[in-house]
């Protein structure tokens, strides 16, 4: 795609996407997706009040990332395979009906990964072609495409005037912005990222690196990096007050690692210090906050469970088991009558 392109389509790319969150709409029955990795392949449906499954619905070939559209009706779940894969899918899930729609293709897309969805539409990564994408659930077609000149384009935050993506196999962050599109050095294995709530920093959690790089949005420039004493870590989320940082981590074993104080760390946002070191008994991945921010939901991946953490205290105040392989999660407020 050439500038020119570029620039006329992220033109009237951003003024959609100030989008009311999932969770923030009309009145529904606020529910937790999670995907079941591995041989499981599913999407589990989590009551968030009695921490009991209710559903759980086919996600296809290897789901790993999950996102709820903004009127609370479909889920749409990423069918990875890694880079390199043949996977072309986005599996589609009827919340009302819970049972799986047919798939979105995306081909000659392939690996998708990291999904979002504002102004009513679905924004996901390509990863093996190492582009970032969006879906019209309207008209069932892609209306854009954008390279990114990175390696392993993996996971997207879209936000009121950016679209964020880390790119691990190159270790950096893409901000595409009105007519731009910068790429910030970050640190090896740059994956599982946030944005501040009040959008001035993101922070993104390197898993090749043991570190956590700040950037300065407005600047689009690295600020700090700093070590944690997190092994490969994955996933990284603020509190919704934007006072604490966690950190997932999936261990020097991975998933099932249960050595050390090192599958959550949790950090003070504005001097990067650790408030909390936490052994959840297993690799931790997909990190989720209640938006009335009250807890924090933790993907136990290696352990088949959630954890549930207070954000009053940063105790274990629930555990949800016979979730198998977790990873990523979303909220949906679905309109059950």
């Amino acid at each position: 795609m050439n500038r020119l392109r570029v620039v006329a389509v992220l033109t009237v790319l951003f003024p959609a996407l100030a989008a009311t969150p999932a969770w923030a709409a009309a009145p529904g029955t606020r529910e937790l997706l999670v995907v079941e990795k591995g041989n499981a392949r599913q999407l589990a449906i989590i009551d968030p009040q009695r921490l009991q499954v209710v559903a759980r619905v086919p996600a296809g070939n290897d789901p790993h990332e999950v996102v709820a559209s903004t009127d609370g009706t479909r889920a749409y779940v990423s069918n990875y395979g890694g880079a390199g894969s043949s996977l072309h899918t986005i599996t589609v899930i009827d919340l009302l009906t819970r049972k799986a729609l047919l798939p979105i293709d995306v081909s000659p897309l392939h690996s998708t990964h990291g999904l979002d969805f504002a102004g009513g539409e679905l924004y996901f990564t390509a990863e093996t072609n190492r582009v970032v994408g969006r879906y019209d659930p309207a008209t069932h077609r892609i209306d854009w495409i954008m390279g990114t000149g990175q390696d392993r384009s993996h996971m997207i935050m879209v936000g009121t005037d950016e679209i964020f993506v880390s790119n691990p196999g190159s270790g950096t962050v893409s901000i595409i912005k009105p007519a731009t599109l910068v790429t910030v050095p970050a640190g090896r294995g740059s994956e599982g990222f946030d944005v501040s709530p009040d959008g001035r920093q993101l922070w993104t959690a390197n898993a090749g690196a043991d570190s956590v790089t700040v950037i300065d949005v407005a600047t689009a420039k690295a600020i700090r990096t700093f070590p944690i004493p997190v092994q490969n870590a994955n996933r990284l989320k603020f509190t919704p007050d934007g006072r604490y940082v966690f950190v997932s981590g999936l261990g020097e074993a991975g998933e099932r690692n249960v050595g050390g104080p090192n599958n959550l760390l949790i950090l003070d946002a504005r001097t990067h210090g650790i408030v909390r070191q936490m052994n959840l008994g297993a690799g931790a991945a997909g990190i989720l906050m209640d938006p009335a921010g009250h807890r924090a939901f933790v993907a136990v991946s290696g352990g088949d469970e959630l954890a549930v953490i207070a954000l009053n205290d940063f105790k274990v105040t629930g555990v949800i088991k016979g979730v198998r392989d977790p990873d990523g999660m979303a909220w949906a407020l679905v309109p059950r009558g």
